[in-house]
């Protein structure tokens, strides 16, 4: 066995250093989730932050890494549970963490998980996570003593807010703060936090011992009920290793402001800017047609094609950015279809500036994607368009792509300026663009990235950014294999 000490502590020892030198942020982070990986014996690790109503794995090591950016479904009664039940350090079969998710995590040989919460200020912040190929195997008390120092570690960083939370506006999903209850085998409340107790206007003297007041789903339904005074809750269950029930409900959400305002003035001179010109050549042609030789007419009607291409995507983007329909697409909407051929097809509609910018190397065949065939090319086209933004002088872009047990993945690479780590989720952002100084870099009004998350979430997939070794940033978009069990959504 290899010693994992001087890899530890040493690892440890670059992160203390940042930290006193008033570093830190993502970059430490992920640091620790490599000293976690090695530190438990473990194939791989993740750190999952909480955020608006779920949480998203931000720095992943090993055999975790196809997981960075995902969206993880912090409300499931199964995780609720899992993070409430018993001691700091919880470790479970992966097949608990809802269908999908244990699915995606057992197929890849993932077979164990050992979790932390981390806890910062009296907070909970996040889930520090490794993984394991063994089924039926245990982690011994070093590595879950190392599991629960790194945790204390990872809150500390927390605790000095260098950079983190990674999210502009920190976690903001704790899941002890939201309305959880234990029910034993006879359907009896056993624990029944405050927030059910508030949401409920019943107390935890009142509810414990008796049965649960409310219909359950079955299975992995989400069910509604109206509470007495009008008030609608959602209801989830999931069965935990001891054989509790675990039961989480809420307020049903309401829609969240849409910021049409904002967006319809930030986009008002990128629309106007493909109208001028369509308008421009289209009367060009009405007014001198015949004065006009084939050549001419044919560069003046590519013109008009490709502006028309651009106010169709802006337009594309306009609805998806203001849509009141967040949530993800129906199953029976998304297809099987090919992700090479469709890729080949999306490059073809790229402009010719982006086009001679872009080196595809793409394998022969890959298994099906499923998903919205229709919506790749935007998807493509703005990952493109953001690489050649940040990329002086249109320099190299690549397209590549590749395949899972689960998922069905392309990237796109370039040799840009890069991204820094505190924004590689900020970048996702609505309206939001990459500053240096007081100067934005590039025009436009910072959608593209938000675009791109929203459509491929919303087909059960997702997308991260990370930097690029040797200078750079990469881009990369999973979605789920249509040979594979079950949807992609976490």
């Amino acid at each position: 066995m290899v010693d994992a000490a001087p890899l530890v502590f040493g690892g440890l020892a670059e992160v203390a250093e940042e930290l006193s030198s008033g570093g830190g942020g993502l970059t430490g982070l992920q640091r620790s989730v490599e000293v976690a990986a090695a530190a438990t014996g473990a194939t791989g690790a993740a750190f999952i932050e909480y955020a608006q109503e779920n949480g998203r794995v931000v720095a992943v090591a090993g055999d975790m890494d196809w997981s960075l950016g995902r969206p993880i479904d912090l409300i499931h009664p199964a995780v609720r549970g899992l993070l409430q039940y018993g001691s700091r350090v919880r470790e479970f079969p992966s097949s608990l963490i809802g269908t999908s998710g244990g699915q995606q995590l057992d197929n890849r040989g993932l077979h164990r998980i050992m979790a932390s919460e981390v806890i910062a200020n009296g907070t909970g912040v996040g889930v520090l996570a490794v993984s394991y190929n063994d089924a039926e195997g245990a982690a011994n008390e070093e590595q879950r003593a190392a599991l629960a120092f790194l945790s204390a570690f990872v809150a500390l960083q927390y605790g000095l807010g260098r950079g983190l939370p990674v999210y502009s506006d920190g976690p903001a999903v704790e899941p002890a703060s939201e309305p959880f209850a234990l029910l034993d085998a006879e359907g009896r409340v056993r624990s029944w936090n405050p927030p059910a107790a508030l949401l409920t206007a019943r107390p935890a003297e009142v509810a414990i011992g008796e049965p649960w007041p409310f219909p359950l789903p079955a299975g992995e339904e989400t069910i509604e009920h109206q509470l007495p005074r009008g008030t609608w809750i959602e209801i989830r269950a999931a069965r935990l290793p001891v054989g509790d029930l675990a039961v989480s409900f809420r307020a049903r959400p309401e829609p969240p402001p849409d910021g049409r305002d904002l967006f319809l003035a930030l986009t008002g001179h990128e629309l106007r800017t493909p109208i001028t010109v369509i308008r421009g050549y289209a009367d060009t042609l009405v007014d001198h047609w015949e004065s006009l030789g084939d050549t001419a007419r044919r560069e003046a009607i590519n013109v008009v094609g490709q502006r028309a291409r651009e106010l169709s995507r802006l337009v594309d983007r306009l609805l998806n950015a203001v849509g009141d329909d967040g949530g993800a697409v129906e199953s029976t909407t998304l297809l099987p279809f090919d992700l090479v051929e469709s890729l080949g097809g999306a490059v073809d509609e790229l402009n010719a500036e982006q086009r001679r910018s872009l080196v595809v190397s793409l394998p022969d065949a890959l298994p099906k994607a499923r998903g919205d065939r229709a919506s790749l090319a935007t998807v493509l086209a703005e990952l493109v368009t953001n690489a050649g933004k940040y990329s002086p002088n249109w320099v190299q872009i690549e397209l590549t792509a590749g395949a899972d047990p689960q998922t069905v993945w392309f990237r796109v690479s370039d040799r840009g300026i890069g991204i820094r780590p505190e924004h590689v989720e900020r970048a996702f952002d609505r309206f939001w663009q990459l500053e240096i100084g007081d100067q934005r870099t590039s025009g436009g009004v910072g959608l593209g990235l938000y675009l791109v998350r929203r459509i491929v979430e919303r087909q059960h997939g997702w997308v991260s950014l990370r930097p690029r070794r040797g200078g750079g940033t990469v881009a990369e978009v999973r979605l789920p294999r249509a040979d594979a069990d079950g949807p992609g959504e976490a």
